[in-house]
């Protein structure tokens, strides 16, 4: 009877999971099926398409190779330093991944921009100054992004070495240089490729600081240009094509990250903590607490600038922007709640049979990006309907299904850990259905979900991409009022609302992931 109940419970969740993966199927798919159609492919591409295509192929190269680069030392150093603060720093040094984009530009502006910091410094020793802007300021802020992220991917290799590997080194006699040779690039021959190429995926789809730090014909991504044929030219079909364009390398980038990490050749280890003394000397000692801080003030610096101009400004804040405040709070929480609505099922059903495909549906906005989504729901919807009216309604579906990669991921090792325990015994029970949710999954749940949400929600309430498409008069998000009072050189407004919407992103993910965490005891 067990086996029954478990098979049946297992069809019943499955076919909830197939109905939600055909449902985000039918969104990512039709519209991109929508693109297709209204894509004048025999028009071809113009020289200035060319160039954009170019250039964010560039600007992702070099922004994936010089993050990666960098991360090694930062990497190296953690691994082998152990003091008081060090797990909250990694933390903090990680923030710029649901941090707000245009919250951070407005901080690299602060202090690598025409009056930032850097310029000022040089003018005071008669020295050239530089510009933020194009290319390099590109470059400068994915750095800034994913710096951290490349960081965290090869701590992970580091801390994948076994301890007893450092051990039998140290019986060896082995010195730094040795244990670089046979333990650490070894693994970093498993790991680069991926970090390099995890940072190049998000690289190809980062709309905002493009269209804040790059514009130009020489500084022009795929993604910016696709925003220039609609707002500036309302060239439907060039828009069409270049979406079709973006999303052919966004699904080509996706294939290359799925075949590039292989393992390191290791093996198991007893998971001891690793005694590092490899990195004794009082030069390297040095060299590391001098990467670990000076990548601690470029990360840090900008953020912290943002918030000694912006929080006297707060309370002077226009009406205007209070009202995009309201307007993405309400937006990431129906965001938030439509993409845990659809996660959940399909996390649940991709612990079954067949659920490896219901998965890779629900990745699909891994292999697209929100301007690709926005561009084909527009040319939908406005045979029907005026695409203004509905903006903040497509602003909440477009997050949702860009957030739930994210969500799944949170949720998928919960769930599998959960079935291999408890579902022979909830099936033994007669626990199935809704009371086997309400009793048993959900409990066991809260955590990884509390976090997921709290991620979907910090990433709705910062997100410029389809609300840049969509927003008339009276329906922009706090993100693109920030953007449009930057363009209009109210910088002290601009500051005021950078620490608004750096706070109420940082709440929310705080109010979730908590809530989350504190019924689930951690």
């Amino acid at each position: 009877m067990a086996d029954r109940a478990v098979a049946l419970s297992g069809r019943f969740g499955t076919a909830l999971g197939l109905a939600v993966a055909g449902l985000v199927l039918c969104l990512t798919l039709g519209t991109l099926a929508a693109v297709a159609w209204r894509a004048e492919a025999a028009s071809g591409l113009g020289p200035a398409d060319w160039a954009a295509v170019r250039f964010t192929l560039l600007q992702a190269a070099l922004s994936a190779t010089i993050s990666v680069v960098l991360a090694v030392p930062v990497a190296r150093a953690f691994a082998r330093r152990r003091f008081r603060g060090r797990s909250v720093l990694i933390a903090l040094l990680g923030a710029p991944f649901i941090l707000p984009v245009i919250v951070a530009v407005l901080g690299l502006l602060a202090v690598f921009g025409r009056s930032g910091l850097l310029n000022d410094a040089l003018r005071a020793v008669g020295l050239p100054e530089v510009s933020i802007y194009g290319l390099q300021g590109v470059l400068v802020a994915h750095v800034f992004f994913n710096l951290p992220l490349a960081t965290r991917l090869i701590l992970q290799g580091w801390a994948a070495i076994p301890a007893e590997r450092f051990r039998l080194a140290a019986s060896l006699g082995l010195g730094a240089g040795e244990v670089g040779r046979f333990l650490e690039r070894p693994m970093l021959r498993a790991v680069l490729p991926g970090a390099w190429v995890a940072v190049f995926v998000v690289c190809l789809t980062s709309f905002a600081v493009a269209l804040t730090l790059g514009g130009g014909p020489a500084a022009t991504t795929v993604e910016l240009a696709i925003y220039q044929a609609f707002r500036f030219d309302f060239d439907l079909s060039r828009a069409a094509l270049l979406a079709a364009v973006q999303f052919a390398l966004c699904l080509a980038a996706g294939g290359l990250a799925a075949r590039v990490a292989r393992p390191a050749g290791f093996g198991a280890g007893l998971d001891r903590p690793a005694d590092r003394w490899d990195g004794a000397s009082g030069w390297l000692k040095a060299q590391d607490v001098g990467v670990i801080a000076l990548v601690s003030v470029f990360l840090l610096l900008p953020l912290a600038l943002v918030l000694l101009r912006g929080v006297p400004q707060v309370g002077a804040l226009p009406g205007s922007v209070w009202a995009a405040a309201v307007r993405s709070v309400a937006v990431a929480l129906a965001s938030t709640a439509l993409c845990v609505a659809l996660a959940l099922p399909l996390a649940i059903a991709a612990t079954g049979r067949g659920g490896r495909w219901i998965e890779a549906a629900g990745m699909l906005g891994l292999a697209t990006s929100s301007l690709v989504l926005g561009t084909g729901l527009f040319l939908l919807l406005r045979p029907w309907v005026r695409p203004g009216d509905l903006a903040l309604p497509v602003t909440v579906l477009v997050n949702a299904v860009m957030a739930l990669p994210f969500v799944l991921r949170a949720l998928l090792p919960a769930l599998r850990d959960l079935q291999a325990g408890y579902g022979r015994l909830s099936a033994s029970l007669g626990l199935q259905g809704f009371a086997r949710l309400r009793l048993l999954t959900l409990p066991r749940l809260r955590a990884p979900l509390g976090f997921g949400a709290g991620l979907a929600a910090a990433l709705s309430m910062g997100d410029l991409g389809v609300i840049a498409l969509f927003a008339d008069q009276g329906t922009e998000t706090l993100p693109l009022q920030l953007y449009r009072l930057m363009g209009a050189y109210r910088m002290d407004d601009a500051a005021g609302a950078a620490v608004l919407l750096l706070g109420l992103s940082l709440g929310l993910f705080w109010v979730f992931d908590r809530g989350g965490r504190g019924h689930a005891g951690l």
